[in-house]
């Protein structure tokens, strides 16, 4: 296995045949890539040397400390948290060769296609067809609250190709081309004025059956996969003390001592201790990973990631009083990254609503915890044996 201080030499190796002042940024990453200096952790040929995935930090040190360029890895958070496992963990080598180096490159943005209108927050209850014909598979049907699709060339897509059978059983996983014939994206506005979602429509969309990843009738397991990848992904994220909101309504409490009243303090201290809970639970999961694939306590990291943004939002409306009800800006944007931080307080309140629906909702959260985690028993399915054909819609 290899070690930190052996992380570091070759770092060091590739920096001194690869100044990052003088290549071109795609050239630089490409490189890094090929060198298994991307995720460390992925086998090699793939991005990585199979080493400890807590060796990460390691490597991004290293290269952060020579000023070297990154993959901006927030402009595609859906393809390097979800997309880019996924595909390891179910994907061909020839499906590995094709879409994680220029996912990784930041090269190709992904994004996901799972939700729909009348499925809610059942996901197996979809019914977007995918009908097999020859080598390739048609696809009809609308999938909701698509972020990144308006920018996105691949997506992840989950389509129904065998309606007799129950609706768990008769689901299959596509990589889908977002520029393909057949597939328009329509923005949704938000209640923050911004349009960071869309709906997607497919219309007789093609295929090839050399995009399916995992096995025909198989694609409720992969979506497993990527969602529990995505729920660590949005509330296991790598973060200092004080990052994110509570470090924004921390800063005006200390900046504006006019504002503080023993209650409120109270209340500031409440929700400062359970941040930074919440972000030592986020450390001790991502400790977790290093010895294998996510599991249902993302869900839990993700509920508390979601509550606690909401409390911290609302309370900073009260902080600020009257202040706190101006909303800045409501200009229609289309913006490729969600940045919690960047905008006044009026933003924060409205946009934390939609943290306890992405990523999965936190009622079905709660149930993945409570069957899973504690092993309480299941909620009553009584259409877990009924052919989704024949169920009420």
């Amino acid at each position: 296995m290899i070690t930190a201080d052996e992380l570091r030499d070759r770092v060091r190796e590739f920096l001194s045949h690869h100044d990052p002042g003088e290549l071109d940024r795609l050239e630089f990453l490409r490189a890094r890539f090929d060198a298994g200096l991307a995720w460390v952790h992925y086998p090699p040929g793939f991005g990585g040397l199979d080493a400890a995935r807590a060796l990460q930090p390691v490597v991004d040190e290293e290269f952060a400390a020579a000023d070297a360029p990154d993959n901006d890895p927030r402009s595609n958070g859906i393809g390097l948290g979800m997309a880019a496992p996924t595909i390891l963990q179910h994907g061909s080598d020839e499906q590995r060769h094709r879409f994680l180096r220029p996912l990784w490159t930041g090269e190709e943005v992904w994004c996901q296609l799972f939700s729909e209108p009348g499925a809610g927050s059942d996901l197996a209850a979809l019914s977007t067809r995918a009908v097999r014909d020859g080598d390739d598979w048609v696809v009809d049907g609308q999938k909701v609250w698509t972020s990144l699709a308006h920018t996105a060339r691949w997506a992840l897509l989950v389509a129904r190709t065998d309606p007799g059978v129950p609706k768990h059983r008769g689901l299959t996983y596509f990589v889908c081309d977002m520029t393909a014939p057949g597939v328009e994206v329509r923005p949704l506005r938000q209640i923050t004025g911004e349009a960071e979602f869309n709906e997607v429509f497919f219309s007789g969309v093609r295929i090839p059956d050399s995009q399916r990843l995992g096995e025909v009738g198989q694609g409720w397991q992969v979506a497993m996969s990527t969602l529990m990848n995505e729920r660590v992904a949005i509330g296991g994220g790598n973060t200092a003390r004080e990052d994110g909101m509570i470090g924004v309504v921390a800063d005006t409490w200390r900046q504006r001592p006019e504002l503080r009243t023993p209650g409120m303090h109270d209340r500031l201290l409440r929700l400062w201790v359970e941040a930074e809970a919440t972000r030592l639970t986020g450390e001790r999961l991502r400790q977790q990973l290093a010895a294998g694939a996510p599991g249902p306590e993302g869900s839990a990291v993700k509920l508390a990631f979601a509550r606690l943004n909401q409390s911290i939002s609302g309370f900073e409306t009260e902080l600020l009083a009257d202040e706190g009800l101006e909303y800045d800006d409501w200009t229609m944007r289309r913006p490729e990254v969600t940045d919690m931080t960047a905008r006044g307080p009026g933003y924060r309140y409205l946009r934390a609503k939609g943290n306890s629906i992405e990523g999965g909702t936190s009622e079905v959260l709660r149930n993945v915890i409570a069957e899973r985690v504690l092993g309480l028993p299941a909620e009553p399915r009584v259409d877990k044996d009924v052919a989704w054909k024949e169920l009420p819609r």
